[in-house]
């Protein structure tokens, strides 16, 4: 009995023993090998213990450039804490109350129609349709080019909960405001155009004014996402719209329109070429006439300043003169007539 008690004992002690160095293999493995992380070159990271990210003291994202573009009411509401950005490099490590986030930092392009909500949406993500000031719904293609920003990983990873389908949906309102309201910048005409009124003013038609502007509309929706790096965390590189098409039934009328009014300005053009054509050949003959007077009257001006250089010299002077004169006339004439007194 007591040699079986004996061995039973030895026996527990040994599977105590094998669990406590299970147990510490276990948590060397699980928490000092897994503990150990790289971050890619495309890549930043975040820690956070207990769910606490690491802050940079107080400092908020307000303090920063990107904030510039936010108007004093939304400061408030984007009031991010900036936290401890962990480089590309490693190894680095990690205790067991400790997390990392992971978050690519590479640019990435999608079309502009792409819902990540609803992939179905907008034609399956093709053509997004906007309404034009003149209540035309019009189709919209392009694309756009989005990446997370490396200043506001804390509005990215934990202030939103979807921060692609945030962008998506405020670049999409941003370019639909901009097409419902957008007018052509208005050019001074000149000349015979100011004239035609009712001709220029087919170029109003919203589709043409927003094909002829595109790039004004790109700058512009350059400019109003700027503020979707403080927003939301992601940075809006550019965008592209390069697309917009109307409405099947109006197409035949617009091109219509635009026929009529390329042969507006055709005509135009070509009455304007030809008074300026006109006012240069009346410019050039004006200056022939002027010349040609100048050349008629400068003989008798040095002749008047001539004869008054030989009168300040003296009666006789300008006697001789006329004498010499006379005698060349007489030498050229044929004929002479001389009144005899009586």
């Amino acid at each position: 009995m007591g040699i079986e008690f004996l061995g039973m004992e030895l026996s527990g002690n040994t599977i105590a023993e094998g669990v406590a160095m299970g147990f510490c293999a276990y948590f060397v493995l699980r928490h000092v090998v897994f503990g150990i992380y790289t971050v890619d070159q495309n890549e930043r990271a975040v820690k956070t213990s207990f769910g606490r990210a690491h802050r940079l003291g107080e400092r908020t994202t307000v303090s920063l450039p990107i904030a510039e573009t936010l108007r004093e009411d939304e400061k408030k509401r984007y009031d991010y804490p900036q936290v401890e950005v962990i480089g590309p490099g490693g190894p680095y490590f990690r205790w067991p109350w400790q997390k990392i986030y992971k978050v690519s930092i590479a640019t990435c392009t999608t079309n502009m129609a792409w819902d990540p909500d609803d992939p179905r949406a907008n034609h399956n993500g093709t053509q997004l349709e906007a309404v034009t000031k003149d209540q035309l719904n019009t189709g919209l293609t392009g694309d756009i080019r989005y990446r997370a920003s490396e200043l506001n990983l804390y509005a990215y990873i934990f202030g939103i909960k979807n921060p692609l389908a945030h962008i998506m949906g405020y670049f999409v309102s941003v370019l639909r405001q901009r097409i419902a309201n957008f007018e052509a910048p208005r050019k001074d005409a000149a000349g015979a155009a100011s004239i035609l009124g009712e001709a220029a003013s087919v170029q109003g038609v919203s589709i043409n004014d927003l094909r002829k502007n595109l790039r004004d509309i790109n700058d512009h929706m350059d400019q109003e996402c700027r503020s979707s790096e403080a927003r939301y965390g992601m940075v809006l590189d550019a965008s592209l719209i390069t697309g917009i098409d109307p409405p099947a039934e109006v197409e035949s009328a617009l091109a219509a329109i635009n026929t009529a009014h390329n042969q507006v300005s055709s005509d135009i053009s070509l009455a304007q070429a030809g008074a300026d054509q006109k006012i240069v050949q009346s410019q050039r003959a004006v200056e022939i006439e002027t010349l040609r007077a100048q050349a008629e009257v400068q003989p008798l001006i040095a002749m008047a300043s001539q004869l008054a250089e030989l009168k300040r010299s003296g009666k006789d002077a300008l006697r001789s003169y006329r004498r010499f004169v006379r005698l060349d006339l007489f030498a050229k004439a044929e004929r002479a007539i001389r009144e005899v007194p009586q």
